[in-house]
């Protein structure tokens, strides 16, 4: 045993191992392991050479060709189930209010599902109330509108097939005259989602997907009666493809022509894209902010806002915020790629490559 009144010597040797083991014994609690089940959202205090743990994987419900396709789905076949009991198969029988009101109400429900689709799946149900109050009567009325064009349409190309010499369901032909003029009523629903929206731009994407997704229902329509050879549940699995088809492709239409989006990487809405098209886009834990961030109290009613200015996206900081890993105040201009933090919440920033 060495005497306690000695000085104590170190070699340089002793220093070296000293100095190579301490970095080991000294862990951060965030590079702990994380306990097996809990759910991370990140963390906002790393730095940019230790970016947060983000969750790329969402839900497929938060995927826009998803839940639009299901709110067509479920519209159409609402508005089938209200109108059936009245519709009589037969030009007789044109004036029934079943024959009148199928088609209208078909578009109308569609209509609202598509304007609260959204809504629902960032669970606000205040925006979902309004939003779906405003298509209801909107749709009603686009619904006997669009419906007229979309008959006259179809008397034209039948007359066409006619002077062609088809007189027959069963040719192809007569299918894709029904696809051509049901092309009408998918836009209507792409009109209101878009005019919900606030947003020309969306009208525009929206009214394309709508008709592209109504033509491919439309032109199943016919094959689908001579599967089933009743006319009630062909109408039913029709139209329900009709609404479904009409949804998924709005929702693809709107995905590939985007230009600038926000997408989700970490918190409850992980998965989820928000497409900026107006030029004040709020963010916030407020039901009427464009992004409604849920579930988080560090969360500001109207915490940030991101704004488009000709060629540039500025975020504006009104609460805690980190980009990039290091808190921001203010205005700041957004890159494609840029990792935005707000509470338990992360984003990433993108803009299609030109």
């Amino acid at each position: 045993m060495s005497d306690p009144q000695q000085p104590l010597r170190l070699t340089l040797e002793e220093l070296a191992d000293a100095a190579r083991s301490e970095p080991a014994a000294l862990v951060s609690a965030a590079e702990q392991p994380a306990v097996a089940g809990a759910k991370s959202y990140g963390n906002i205090n790393t730095t940019p050479d230790a970016p947060a743990l983000f969750h790329e994987k969402g839900s497929i419900l938060l995927q826009a060709w998803f839940y639009l396709g299901l709110a067509g789905l479920l519209g159409a076949l609402a508005g089938w189930g209200i109108a059936e009991p009245g519709f009589v198969d037969g030009p007789r029988n044109a004036h029934r209010w079943g024959n009148v009101w199928m088609m209208p109400l078909l578009v109308t429900l569609m209509c609202v599902g598509f304007a609260v689709a959204e809504s629902i799946v960032e669970r606000s149900t205040k925006k979902a109330l309004i939003r779906g109050g405003l298509a209801l009567p909107l749709g009603m009325v686009l619904g006997f509108i669009f419906d007229g064009i979309a008959n006259v349409f179809y008397s034209i190309g039948l007359s066409i097939c006619a002077q062609a010499g088809i007189q027959s369901f069963h040719n192809p032909v007569a299918w894709i005259v029904r696809g051509f003029a049901w092309m009408v009523l998918g836009a209507a629903g792409g009109v209101v989602y878009g005019i919900i929206g606030q947003s020309m731009k969306k009208t525009g994407y929206g009214a394309l997907g709508g008709a592209i997704g109504a033509a491919v229902g439309g032109t199943i329509f016919d094959p689908i009666s001579f599967v089933t050879h009743a006319g009630a549940t062909s109408r039913a699995v029709g139209f329900g493809l009709l609404g479904m088809a009409t949804g998924i492709a709005m929702g693809l239409v709107e995905s590939a022509l985007k230009d600038r989006w926000i997408y989700v990487t970490a918190g409850p809405l992980a998965g989820k894209q928000f497409i900026l098209y107006k030029p004040q886009t709020a963010v916030g834990s407020s039901q009427t902010c464009d992004i409604y961030l849920f579930k988080d109290p560090e969360i500001l009613p109207q915490h940030a806002t991101l704004e488009l200015k000709g060629s540039k996206v500025y975020f504006i900081a009104n609460g805690a915020a980190y980009i990039g890993g290091q808190p921001v105040r203010g205005a700041r201009v957004l890159e494609s790629g840029t990792i935005i933090q707000l509470g338990r919440y992360a984003f990433r920033y993108q803009e299609r490559q030109r």
